[in-house]
């Protein structure tokens, strides 16, 4: 049963201190936070949102415009709360609907908005659902919400087809009906315990437009969409053919992902969020509601068909996260993501981490090819040199960034986890994700000694490496040389530049090989992804580099791997 709605929506006073306009997310820069890793309040060592809530202060100060938090509802927990018994109910080991409250609440306060995760793919097989069509056995009314199919095969011994879960093996278990039988299949594009909903049905999409708006009525200001791209299955779920089916994925268009029909459920949601998106803006009603797609697809063209006027507001922007650090790569990739977004008006997203890759400070840190997921910690220096000039290259381009909780500290991924601690599903499956996604998902330090460095008085759930002090938010704040501040002093010039921000196009300067150069009105970035250093030309005062520059002049040398920001008013 959910938990009651105990407290009222959030007040128009407290909304009120959020900056009142209503294009506001065209160029916010918006910070993930997943609960569990975040801070925790009670010393059982997980995170909670009593934690979030009173680390809000930092991320204020931190410069951010908005606050992403990974799921916190109802959950056994078999993909880290992806797996939702209940939509509208907290997790008890994050606390419950009074401290979502105030932590919302507290958030506007404080201007700044917060964004929740939805889970729309799928449930968790504990969900009511799902529980009650196993009790109900075949023909129940409540196994045609998820895709329950008999088996191929005599006996019905084999799957209804060839489709791999994204974390390995089948996509398909068999279940064990009421009497003790073998019987029918259900389809879970992921974990077992994550049985796919069947988006055909009508209750499901009554459900979640239900689910809405029970978050809008406590004050969310938009939700970001998980697995945008697999509610809707092609008909008759037809064999896919291939047996290195992970190979194709982001390649090319799956039966299971990105097809058209999904495009018909968020029209239907943008309808519903238009609602609470104020008509009357001028009288103070809350800023505009949002919805942010995790669309993964082959192209930034088809990208671009989510975020059309009367669908989602902004879709991650994948293709830039999984490009290597080489200007050349970059340079197609940004041109590609602002020519495909400026047709359909919406902002362009960027983004080089989040709690499902390797921290781009070890990613940089390896050799360019080995994708988003990587088992080795490669050159420290090298990887967080690269990381400080790719977040300030991100800032500077036009539309909205995203950010992952402690990539402003320069953490890296924790590559040597031993295998007793790890926590993700795919790790145990096989065959499917590297499953090494823990290593992103270590607790934060927030002070240089002490218990979890801060993160909580009773250890953290996953083990933090012994150098973490020296990389906690007390060490590096006031050093004008550490991570930290320079993510500080960049979201600060974010917030003051004129021409940084929304926007739809830069204009390219000429440049050496392996250097960007690009001026946004009179501000001027310039970036060198090549080991050397490099002479270019003086862009008028220098607002902040990501390393030492030297101006002689007419003249700037910057180093290897570094990025300089320039004002010419």
């Amino acid at each position: 049963m959910s938990q009651q709605h105990l407290a009222a929506p959030a007040d128009e006073t407290a909304v009120a201190t959020v900056a009142q306009h209503r294009d506001w997310w065209r160029g916010a820069v918006i910070y993930q936070v997943y609960p569990r890793s975040f801070a925790d309040s009670n010393g059982d060592g997980m995170g909670d949102l009593e934690g979030v809530r009173a680390r809000l202060p930092y991320l204020r100060d931190l410069g951010v415009d908005a606050v992403w938090l990974s799921p916190f509802y109802a959950s056994p927990q078999a993909d880290a709360g992806y797996d939702v018994a209940d939509y509208r109910a907290v997790d008890p080991m994050f606390g419950n609907l009074l401290d979502a409250d105030a932590l919302i609440r507290d958030a506007h306060g404080l201007g700044l908005r917060i964004i929740v995760d939805l889970v729309p793919n799928h449930s968790s097989d504990q969900h009511e659902w799902f529980k009650r069509a196993l009790a109900e056995g075949p023909g129940s009314p409540l196994r045609e919400r998820y895709h329950f199919r008999p088996g191929k095969g005599k006996k019905g011994e084999l799957p209804p087809n060839d489709w791999e879960s994204i974390f390995g093996g089948p996509a398909w278990t068999r279940v064990t009906e009421p009497d003790g039988t073998p019987g029918e299949w259900y389809l879970h594009l992921f974990a077992p315990e994550q049985p796919d909903f069947n988006w055909e049905h009508p209750a499901v999409g009554d459900e979640f437009r239900s689910i809405l708006r029970f978050w809008l009525d406590m004050g969310v200001d938009g939700f970001r969409i998980d697995v945008a791209h697999g509610l809707v299955k092609a008909e008759g779920l037809p064999d896919l053919g291939d047996h290195d089916q992970l190979k194709l994925l982001g390649n090319d268009v799956m039966p299971f992902f990105d097809q058209d029909g999904v495009h018909e459920v968020y029209r239907q949601w943008r309808t519903v969020l238009d609602e609470y998106s104020p008509k009357l803006f001028e009288q103070g009603a809350p800023p505009e509601r949002i919805f942010v797609a995790e669309a993964w697809t082959p192209t930034v063209e088809r990208t671009a068909r989510y975020v059309r006027p009367d669908e989602l507001h902004q879709a991650f922007n994948f293709q830039y996260l999984s490009t290597d650090w080489d200007a050349d790569e970059l340079r197609v990739v940004i041109d590609r993501t602002l020519d495909a977004m400026r047709p359909v008006g919406a902002p362009p997203t960027w983004v080089l981490s989040n709690h499902d890759v390797t921290r781009h400070a070890t990613r940089f840190a390896n050799p360019p090819g080995l994708g988003t997921q990587i088992r080795t910690e490669g050159d420290r220096g090298l990887g967080l040199r690269r990381a400080r000039a790719a977040t300030l290259l991100m800032l500077a381009l036009p539309g909205s960034a995203y950010l992952y909780q402690g990539e402003e500290l320069g953490l890296p991924d924790v590559v040597d986890l031993p295998d007793e601690v790890r926590q993700d599903p795919a790790y145990f499956r096989g065959a499917g994700q590297d499953g090494f996604r823990d290593g992103c998902r270590v607790p934060i330090p927030w002070t240089r000694e002490g218990s979890s460095y801060g993160f909580g008085a009773g250890g953290s759930w996953l083990p933090q490496p012994g150098s973490w002090g020296e990389l906690s938010v007390e060490a590096q704040t006031g050093d004008p040389d550490s991570t930290l501040e320079l993510y500080r002093a960049a979201l600060a010039a974010r917030r003051e530049q004129p021409s940084l921000g929304a926007g739809e196009s830069v204009d390219w300067l000429t440049a050496p090989e392996g250097v960007l150069a690009f001026r946004r009105g009179e501000f001027v970035c310039v970036a060198n992804t090549t080991a050397a250093p490099v002479t270019v030309p003086s862009h008028g005062r220098v607002l902040l580099a990501s390393g030492e520059v030297a101006v002689d002049g007419a003249e700037a040398t910057l180093p290897a791997d570094t990025t300089v920001w320039w004002t010419t008013g």
